[in-house]
């Protein structure tokens, strides 16, 4: 072929010319504009989609070969070759590039358009092609552009039209406005300037618009600054695939596809290193390698800046980085290389926010946990609650703050630099003051949730002025679980500055709701501050009181029964100096239990025999019925099954009898236990289908309760009965459910539901 076929505008006018129309004839026999045909014969604009070039030669009345050569010249000027622009002058910065599989599966997805589209182009016919828009979005350092620039070079020959990336800096102070940037796409698609000058700049977004609708192009908008800045930049029409690569998430852009962007995962992480520092010194140190990329937290910046820092420092060992990196108090200084500095990343971001939103980013790295919820994110600032959930969602806006459900998390990293901030900003003063009201209210708070499980509690009082919902038992426990990491450091702080009282009061309203989250981990923690607190203000009934439930938690959270015996001895003495009935009591169950653990039966039965006279004798129900359950285990132990049987079903009956007397959480948690118990008692006797029938009732139970460590006892007890039934299948369906249920269930009969299920005969 010629190079004059080769040359679609020239092409076209010769075959015109040859039907002897003028470009207003063509215009009308074609249905393409009069601007457009002259521009494209004056080679002002790309060669035209087929879809185009169909109309322009069904105008022109051409045959087979003709029409064959305006089409052949079409598809060599949409040739990468042809365009101004292309992925090889884009910048550096892909060659090293790891991971993010899924994400570029997606956008190659995305370009390849809807099918239906696709496939009447192919054919020749018109379409309502639209443009696709993906937005790219992150916090700084996770490489949005990296993975836009990526995406560009795989997905180059979709585009023959070209390929362009405008930097939008974003990130500047005083960032190009939309119709500059039009300018610029305009020029790099070839439109000459004597045109745009000649149309003005009103004009501008129409001949923007016209220009990237008859194109079929990738467009790159790099580190876009917000959607004012965006929006008249997006085409209207045509086969456009435009990438938004932004810190932001952009969300009032309507008819875009969203990509958020996080950090590597591990193996990722750990790829992207060794890509930097060499394949030989990754394997030499495999452990210190992995522990750079966790100190980096998997940040794509943050792990370039480590690779580069070591590649050119042979010297080093990974493990000196690691150890460099492992000082917290270092971590952000030691993350430069050269001009390159994480924390320069962050600058950019941070200095965009509202006063509002930057005083709270700076105080959220005051909160002890992972991740906050709105409330307490307010007490730091003094902000109400629906001012403190906008400023969150700008901070999450701007990419500095992640979520998760309701919950609000800064990445390690981003915390550093907070305080950072919080240093040079905030005066000591008022730091402590905002970590004083937030832990003050973490600790006012836990007392009113954990009252929903006490006897004579419930429900705050109707003058309770709190920002959390806790009306009801449920959600009392959500809020209980969610913020524990932030009120248990709370109750630490408490205890290390003498704050006695608050520390016990606040265990003492847990009490009964650690029965709903047994295996939390963290139980021995509480109850041992308490009892030092209630120890420190020489009260001997709270200290009995507390050294009871921290006899508890050693023995049932820990697992270790020996050592619990010496704090419920404890607990006995001080019970005993207070003249407090009850106290002793707890005392001698959790003493009988202990002695039960280690297969102790004379001590077990003495113990509980003590623990139930007490109980009788002050009155109290609850613990009553508690102590009863624990004879009928004494009973179990020593193989008295019928006995025990008997004294399961007088806890339920008195269970059924008084019912308005029982807090409904420590009622069905009694209950619960008393079925299991009569379950497992009635299959030792052989008495199947009353075995399962009671042990079923009790998993139901909580699993409506929500009680998910009681519920990890009860199916390995229900599993082994139907085990020892001969019912297999349904004793496989119980220990696969008990395996399930996740890090809140009791670990040791987790264990023991996996050996049951590795056994020949579950096969």
């Amino acid at each position: 072929m010629s190079a004059h076929d080769a040359a679609f505008g020239p092409l076209l006018r010769e075959l015109r010319l040859a039907k002897s129309l003028t470009i207003e004839a063509l215009a009308d026999a074609s249905g393409v504009s009069v601007r457009g045909i002259g521009d494209l014969e004056r080679g002002r604009r790309a060669a035209p989609q087929r879809r185009t070039v169909a109309a322009l030669a069904d105008g022109l009345g051409l045959d087979d070969s003709e029409r064959e050569r305006l089409l052949a010249a079409a598809r060599i000027g949409r040739t990468p070759g042809y365009s101004p622009v292309g992925v090889r002058s884009f910048p550096r910065g892909i060659d090293d590039f790891v991971g993010r599989a899924d994400e570029l599966a997606e956008l190659e997805k995305l370009a390849a358009g809807p099918p239906a589209v696709h496939d009447a182009e192919s054919a020749g016919g018109a379409t309502d092609a639209q443009p696709v828009v993906v937005t790219v979005h992150g916090a700084p350092g996770t490489g949005k552009t990296t993975l836009a620039l990526r995406a560009a070079r795989r997905l180059a020959d979709r585009f023959p039209d070209g390929q362009l990336m405008v930097d939008l800096r974003g990130t500047d102070d005083t960032p190009p406005g939309p119709s500059e940037l039009m300018v610029r796409v305009l020029k790099a698609f070839g439109v000459p300037d004597r045109d745009l000058a000649k149309s003005g700049p009103q004009a501008h977004p129409a001949l923007y618009r016209q220009v990237l609708a008859d194109r079929r192009c990738l467009l790159v908008l790099d580190n876009a600054r917000d959607e004012a800045q965006v929006r008249p930049l997006l085409p209207g029409a045509g086969r456009t695939l435009v990438l938004v690569t932004s810190r932001r998430m952009l969300t009032g852009l309507d008819g875009v596809h969203r990509l958020p962007l996080g950090r590597l995962d591990p193996a990722e992480a750990a790829a992207f290193l060794t890509a930097l520092v060499g394949e030989d010194r990754a394997t030499a140190e495999p452990e210190a390698l992995h522990e750079v990329a966790r100190l980096c937290e998997q940040l794509p910046l943050a792990l370039r800046v480590a690779g580069n820092w070591l590649a050119t420092r042979t010297g080093w060992s990974l493990r000196r980085l690691a150890d460099r990196l492992a000082r917290e108090e270092r971590r952000l200084d030691a993350l430069s290389a050269g001009d390159i500095r994480v924390t320069n990343a962050f600058d950019l971001s941070y200095r965009q926010l509202t006063p509002d939103a930057a005083r709270l980013f700076r105080r959220l790295s005051l909160v002890p946990g992972p991740d906050v919820g709105a409330a307490c994110a307010a007490r730091l600032t003094g902000q109400d609650l629906y001012d403190a959930e906008d400023t969150l969602e700008e901070l999450v806006e701007a990419g500095l703050l992640g979520t998760t459900a309701d919950r609000y998390r800064l990445h390690d990293l981003l915390c550093l630099y907070g305080r950072t901030r919080l240093a040079a900003e905030d005066g000591d003063d008022d730091i402590e003051r905002a970590r004083r009201s937030m832990y003050r209210w973490l600790l006012d708070t836990a007392v009113m949730a954990g009252r929903w499980y006490e006897p004579d509690h419930g429900a705050p009082p109707p003058g309770w002025q709190g920002t959390v919902d806790l009306s009801s038992a449920d959600r009392a426990r959500e809020w209980l679980q969610a913020e524990a990491p932030n009120w248990l450091a709370a109750l630490h702080a408490a205890a290390a500055e003498g704050e006695h009282a608050s520390v016990v009061e606040v265990a003492e309203s847990l009490h009964w709701f650690s029965d709903q989250w047994i295996f939390w981990g963290h139980w021995p923690e509480v109850f041992r501050a308490a009892a030092r607190s209630a120890e420190a203000l020489g009260d001997p009934l709270l200290e009995a009181t507390q050294l009871n439930y921290y006899a508890w938690a050693v023995l049932l959270c820990e697992g270790r029964p020996r050592d619990s015996l010496e704090y419920s001895a404890r607990a006995l003495t001080a019970a005993r100096r207070a003249d407090d009935r009850v106290q002793q009591a707890w005392a001698h169950q959790y003493a009988g239990w202990a002695h039960h653990l280690l297969g102790e039966h004379r001590e077990a039965f003495g113990h509980t025999t003590h623990a139930i006279d007490l109980f009788e004798a002050a009155g109290d129900l609850h613990g009553m019925l508690q102590a009863l359950l624990r004879r009928a285990l004494d009973l179990e132990g020593t193989r008295r099954d019928e006995e025990a049987a008997e004294v399961y079903r007088q806890a339920l009956a008195r269970l059924d009898e008084d019912a308005d007397a029982f807090q409904p959480h420590i009622a069905a948690v009694t209950r619960g236990n008393a079925l299991a118990g009569l379950g497992r008692s009635l299959g030792r006797l052989g008495r199947w289908d009353e075995a399962v029938h009671h042990l079923r009732a009790s998993v139901a139970l909580c699993r409506v309760d929500g009680n998910i460590a009681l519920e990890s006892r009860y199916l390995l007890s229900l599993g082994d009965v139907l085990l020892d039934a001969g019912r297999a299948a349904e004793a496989r369906e119980a220990f696969t459910r008990c395996i399930a249920l996740g890090p809140d269930a009791d670990p040791q009969r987790v264990a023991e539901a996996r050996s049951r299920l590795a056994r020949p005969d579950m096969r």
